[in-house]
């Protein structure tokens, strides 16, 4: 199998790791059955990637085998911002939809243990007729026999129409929403979208959240600093 190095993922404080194992604690309870996971958020730069690789991590630390697809064909920033290398030249997601490669072709294992990544391969300016294919359904099927957890770092709903075309092929749908930034209505709106394609929204996750901004949170030392809160909201059915 191919071998990828990840340079640059910083350790979280005491808040974000507590935060994060509410997270994946409670993606964990959510069901044997919930495996491909797609995570995306309303806008760009809402801390969605950086979610997934922490997220990814965690559950590589607990024992779980868990592959990251990066599924944001059109402008991912995953390698350039996580210093990810390989001896070899990139084959990914795009090399595979597009009928040059294998799925053994695409998945590198990384430098930490039972963390597996799949890659772009390479930007594309219409990915829709790639993605929109049983060949997608077909990769994340293959993929979640072989993992325990199938992470689908995905772009932004509020920006293109990618992401409701891969929740399509998803067991549940997660939000990364930034604190203080995105209106209740944007989210409504997205939710509605993803349910649309027929996968459940599982929850939404709160970033770059300052614990000391919630009254809830005045118990932990003033010199932690929040990355993450976890708050899984109900929706509008629910309510």
């Amino acid at each position: 199998m191919k071998q990828c190095v990840i340079g640059n993922l910083p350790t979280l404080d005491y808040t974000g790791e507590e935060s994060l194992n509410t997270i994946v604690a409670n993606l964990l309870f959510a069901g044997r059955d919930r495996k491909k996971i797609i995570v995306t958020s309303c806008s760009a730069s809402e801390g969605k990637s950086h979610t997934v690789m922490h997220i990814a991590r965690n559950l590589a630390q607990r024992g779980k085998r868990v592959c990251m697809v990066d599924a944001d064909l059109r402008r991912s920033m995953n390698i350039s911002t996580y210093r990810i290398k390989t001896e070899e030249g990139w084959t990914g997601l795009a090399h595979y939809l597009a009928g040059y490669n294998d799925i053994g072709d695409v998945v590198y294992q990384t430098n930490i243990p039972r963390f597996y990544f799949i890659p772009i391969g390479r930007e594309l300016v219409n990915p829709i007729r790639l993605l929109d294919t049983p060949d997608f359904g077909q990769l994340l099927d293959a993929l979640a026999k072989e993992f325990d957890m199938v992470l689908i770092d995905a772009p932004p709903v509020g920006v293109v129409v990618d992401a409701a075309v891969i929740a399509a092929r998803c067991d549940g749908c997660l939000f990364v929403i930034e604190y203080n930034r995105t209106h209740r209505r944007e989210i409504n709106t997205a939710q509605r979208q993803i349910e649309s394609s027929g996968c459940p929204v599982l929850g939404c996750i709160l970033n770059k959240v300052d614990v000391d901004s919630l009254s809830s949170k005045h118990y932990y030392n003033r010199s932690y600093q929040s990355h993450y809160y976890s708050n899984y909201y109900k929706t509008d059915k629910d309510k």
